[in-house]
């Protein structure tokens, strides 16, 4: 839920690494100031060397939940098709727990082909992956309020994605922070739009709603426009095997001075 709060946050791609430097990354940004550490859901790297090394999010998750003290941790974001949603919501409930309540649930519909036909999931096509999408959160939410003993907190639901029929609808409904993917100009568009579907299903997004997304370069450039276009979570991403950080000191800077 938007706390007016500008957020920095990094997604360490777990990929082209061995984990040591994985770790060696999570305690170097959470010692910067940073205020969530993402990873990503993926079995292989998205660039770079396509058969490089690679390890597995919701097991990277349990790890970061115990290394860390301060930082939320979560996806950007987990693949719906994955997991049985009861199983998702429990392996968040429990990594909630590991954490001291610092879980945010990042979730997303799934693009990434070659995890599909790798890991023997049906690809399908992007509106039944959707679709699966709508039906499974609120099976997710369900076992989350089911779960013994419950989480924590309420965990945050962050959902992933731009879709602007059905993807913004299943935001309105469930998510308490939207991650899109683009510009300014498409963030501030979009955005409108997810307030229309939030007046449809009676949730008033523009303050329910935080909105999420990626940041790169000098935040000199963008920084305050993405806030001015309503985004209070930007995330630097950064791949291994090095994790260079320096363009999230750079964000992390500005934020500090605003």
């Amino acid at each position: 839920m938007t706390n007016g709060n500008l957020r920095i946050a990094v997604q360490l791609q777990p990929q082209h690494a061995e984990y040591s430097q994985i770790r060696d990354a999570v305690l170097r940004a959470e010692d910067l100031g940073v205020d969530v550490l993402f990873t990503w859901d993926h079995f292989f790297p998205l660039y770079g060397d396509p058969d490089g090394k690679h390890f597995e999010c919701w097991t990277v998750l349990g790890a970061w939940a115990e290394q860390t003290e301060r930082v939320e941790i979560g996806a950007l974001v987990t693949c719906n098709s994955y997991r049985n949603p009861e199983l998702l919501a429990d392996m968040a409930r429990t990594v909630d727990h590991i954490s001291g309540g610092r879980l945010i649930l990042g979730i997303g519909a799934g693009w990434f082909e070659k995890d599909y036909d790798q890991f023997g999931y049906e690809f399908g096509t992007a509106g039944s992956r959707i679709a699966q999408l709508a039906e499974d959160m609120p099976r997710i939410k369900a076992r989350l309020a089911a779960g013994n003993p419950a989480p924590v907190r309420e965990i945050p639901v962050m959902i992933g994605g731009g879709g602007e029929k059905k993807t913004l609808r299943i935001v309105a409904e469930h998510a308490d922070i939207w991650h899109s993917f683009g510009d300014v100009e498409t963030l501030t568009r979009k955005s409108g739009i997810l307030d229309e579907h939030g007046a449809e299903v009676g949730r008033d997004t523009a303050k329910l709603v935080e909105r999420s997304v990626g940041v790169d370069g000098d935040p000199a450039e963008t920084g305050e426009k993405l806030v001015a276009a309503g985004a209070t979570l930007l995330t630097v991403g950064t791949s291994g095997p090095d994790y260079d950080l320096s363009t999230l000191k750079k964000w992390l800077a500005w934020r500090d001075a605003r």
